[in-house]
């Protein structure tokens, strides 16, 4: 039987064990994460998102945080596509090949040397984002994953984690959604510098 007062007494601890989680969170791996997204921005390459299961919610969330809530009046935009969005063409590759090749197969013909891919699996062993990461790395991009617990057999496969040291997987989907958030919006802040700075030098000029 249930033993709570209220519901926000049922709801708190899970909130405060978020709390937790997120302030575990290794903000130097964070911050690399947030240098890979930068260079890959100013050298106009592409970014590719995809995810597993809820953790293709956060990739699709993050494809639309990038493209949209970083942007700079005047200034270039991210160019990044979530292979979580093209439904049909991801169902074909299930059906024809089988699920594992989901996203690898979708990326195989687009990826170039230099671009960034980020994968995000919370048990970091979610085997469509592992062969997707192997197609990455093939062609010369660079891999950032996003995970949880110990990292899974996807740590080997990146240039750079963010691992969010949880066991519990519907805290570990969390940090990654807020960690996304905070993610772009401080890429909109140096991108918004970037531009002020721009502007400052031509007019001394």
């Amino acid at each position: 039987m249930l033993n709570f007062t209220t519901h926000r007494d049922a709801i708190q601890p899970y909130l405060a064990a978020l709390n937790d989680v997120l302030a575990a969170v290794p903000h130097r791996d964070v911050e690399a994460a947030v240098e890979l997204l930068l260079a890959t921005y100013r050298e106009d390459r592409t970014i590719y998102i995809a995810g597993n299961g809820g953790s293709a919610a956060t990739a699709s969330h993050f494809a639309n945080d990038l493209a949209k809530a970083t942007i700079v009046p005047g200034q270039r935009r991210f160019r990044v596509i979530a292979l979580t969005d093209n439904v049909p063409l991801l169902t074909a590759w299930a059906n024809d090949s089988s699920y594992a090749d989901a996203f690898a197969e979708q990326m195989q013909p687009l990826i170039r040397p230099g671009d960034l891919f980020i994968a995000i699996s919370g048990s970091g062993n979610s085997e469509n984002i592992l062969r997707a990461a192997d197609v990455a790395r093939a062609n010369g991009a660079i891999v950032v994953g996003f995970t949880g617990f110990d990292g899974g057999k996807l740590v080997a496969r990146c240039d750079r984690t963010v691992l969010v040291p949880c066991v519990v997987m519907a805290q570990v989907e969390d940090a990654h959604l807020i960690i996304q958030h905070a993610v772009c919006s401080y890429l909109r802040e140096v991108i918004a510098h970037d531009a002020s700075d721009v502007s400052t030098a031509a007019a001394d000029g």
